[in-house]
C-alpha cells in the first residue's frame, strides 16, 4: 500500500476507520511525518503491537542499539517544531525515552507514588476535588465539560501529588494546551516556559520542603546527583505533570461523549454502578485519547506481519487499530461496558504494555471512575448541547481529543 501520511486530515478526523482500513490492508505499513525524510513502520494488529511494546527487541532510545549511529526521529521532530537545541533534551531524555536499567532506575524513584495502595489512599481526595468542581458547574447555561471539569480534575490531582503550587496551576493548563498546537513554532514557547519554571521551583522547594513528590525527587538528586542528574530531575517533573493530566482529561471528555451517544450503555451504567471499573477499561479501549505510541526502534531484525523490520528502523505501535482488531475483540466497534471481565487485568492496550506501561494507569483509571460516577449521579438529565457530529475535535496525529464538550446539566 502507499506510504501513510500521519498528518492526513481525513486520518486525523477518523483514526478509527482510517487505521482499521490500514490494518486490514497490511499488518504493517510505511508512514511518514511531513518534513521528515525517515519513514516509520506502522504496526497495526493486536498481537504485533504487543510484541513491539513488550519485547526487548524494540527500544525507545536509538542510542540503546550498539554499533550504529541511528538518528533519533523524536529529536528531529522537536527541532523541526522550533524547540531550541538546549531545550530538546528535556523532551527526549527522560523516563519515557530510556531503556533497560536506566529506565528502571528512574521508574523506581517515582513508582511508590503510583502503587495501587497509594492510589486508593488518594481516592477520598480525588472525590473531594471532583465534588467541588461539580458544585461549581452552573446549571443555567451550556457548560463546556472539557474546560470546566475534565481538565481541572486531573491537573489538580497531579499538581498536588507532584508539588506544583495552587497559584501556578493555571499556567500548566495554559502551557499544556499550547503544546498540542500544530502551528509552526507554537510548541517552543510553552516548552521553554515549563522548563524555566521547574528550574525556578526546585530551589524554592529545596528551601521549603513539603510532603510531595518533588521534595522526594530533590532529596534523591541531592543524595546522589551522579545517578539522578539535574536534567533528569527537571524532565521527570515535566513528564509527570503533562502526562498526569492531558491524557486523563481527554479520557474523561471522550468517555462522557461516548456515554451520552450510547443511551443503552449509559442507562446500564446508571443502573449498575458496580460496572464502573469495567466501563473505564472499555472507554479506554473504545475511545482512548492516545492512539499511537512514541516511536520505537528495532534493536535487531524482527519479523512482523510477514515482513522484516530491519535493525535500527523506526516503528510506531498503533493502539487504536490494536484495540479495534477483530482478531482479538468480538465486534470491536461496539461499545460494551461489560466487555472487560476482570477490572484488574487489562486486555486492551490503551495504557500500553510491557516495560513502558503507563506509570500512572491506576491513578488515571481511578480519576475516570470518580469523574464519571460523580457526573452521572449528580446530573441524571445530563445531555449534549449539540448534535454528536458537531462536536469539535483537536486534529492531531495518533490522538483523539475533544476541543470542547458542550452539555446541558439539567
Amino acid at each position: 500500500m502507499d506510504t501513510v501520511n500521519l498528518m492526513d486530515p481525513a486520518l486525523m478526523a477518523d483514526p478509527f476507520r482510517g487505521f482499521s482500513r490500514i490494518r486490514e490492508e497490511a499488518p504493517i505499513a510505511r508512514a511518514c511525518f511531513p518534513g521528515q525524510d525517515t519513514p516509520v513502520w506502522l504496526v497495526t494488529r493486536y498481537d504485533d503491537v504487543k510484541t513491539v511494546l513488550g519485547e526487548h527487541r524494540f527500544v525507545n532510545n536509538p542510542a540503546s542499539i550498539p554499533g550504529g549511529d541511528i538518528p533519533d526521529l523524536r529529536e528531529k521532530l522537536m527541532k523541526a517544531r522550533g524547540i531550541p537545541d538546549d531545550y530538546v533534551v528535556y523532551l527526549t531524555d527522560g523516563i519515557l525515552d530510556l531503556d533497560g536499567d536506566d529506565h528502571l532506575r528512574l521508574r523506581r524513584l517515582v513508582s511508590r507514588a503510583f502503587t495501587a495502595r497509594r492510589v486508593m489512599e488518594m481516592r477520598p481526595r480525588v472525590e473531594e476535588i471532583s465534588g467541588r468542581l461539580l458544585d461549581a458547574l452552573p446549571g443555567d447555561r451550556v457548560v463546556d465539560l472539557v474546560e470546566e471539569y475534565a481538565y481541572p480534575l486531573p491537573i489538580t490531582v497531579i499538581c498536588e501529588l507532584v508539588g506544583i503550587p495552587e497559584s501556578d496551576r493555571p499556567l500548566w493548563r495554559e502551557w499544556g494546551a499550547k503544546m498540542v498546537s500544530l502551528s509552526p513554532g507554537a510548541m517552543a514557547e510553552p516548552v521553554i516556559s515549563m522548563v524555566d519554571y521547574i528550574h525556578d521551583l526546585i530551589p524554592r522547594r529545596r528551601a521549603a520542603p513539603a510532603d510531595d513528590l518533588l521534595t522526594g525527587l530533590i532529596k534523591a538528586h541531592d543524595d546522589d546527583g551522579d545517578r539522578f542528574t539535574d536534567t533528569e530531575l527537571i524532565t521527570m517533573v515535566l513528564t509527570l505533570v503533562l502526562a498526569g493530566h492531558e491524557t486523563t482529561a481527554h479520557l474523561i471528555g471522550n468517555g462522557t461523549a461516548a456515554l451520552l451517544t450510547h443511551p443503552d450503555q449509559l442507562a446500564m451504567l446508571r443502573a449498575r454502578p458496580e460496572l464502573m471499573p469495567r466501563a473505564v477499561h472499555e472507554l479506554m479501549r473504545w475511545c482512548g485519547p492516545v492512539q499511537g505510541t512514541r516511536v520505537r526502534y528495532a534493536a535487531e531484525d524482527v519479523e512482523l506481519g510477514g515482513m522484516t523490520v530491519k535493525r535500527g528502523e523506526a516503528v510506531m505501535a498503533v493502539l487504536v487499530s490494536a484495540n479495534h482488531d477483530p482478531r482479538r475483540f468480538e465486534r470491536p466497534d461496539r461499545l460494551d461496558l461489560t466487555r472487560e471481565e476482570d477490572g484488574r487485568r487489562e486486555v486492551h492496550v490503551g495504557f500500553g504494555h510491557g516495560l513502558h506501561y503507563c506509570l500512572g494507569a491506576a491513578l488515571a483509571r481511578q480519576e475516570g471512575e470518580v469523574a464519571f460516577a460523580g457526573l452521572l449521579s449528580r446530573f441524571p438529565k445530563l445531555r449534549l448541547a449539540v448534535a454528536p457530529e458537531e462536536l469539535e475535535r483537536q486534529l492531531m496525529p495518533a490522538s483523539w481529543r475533544l476541543a470542547s464538550l458542550p452539555v446541558v446539566l439539567r
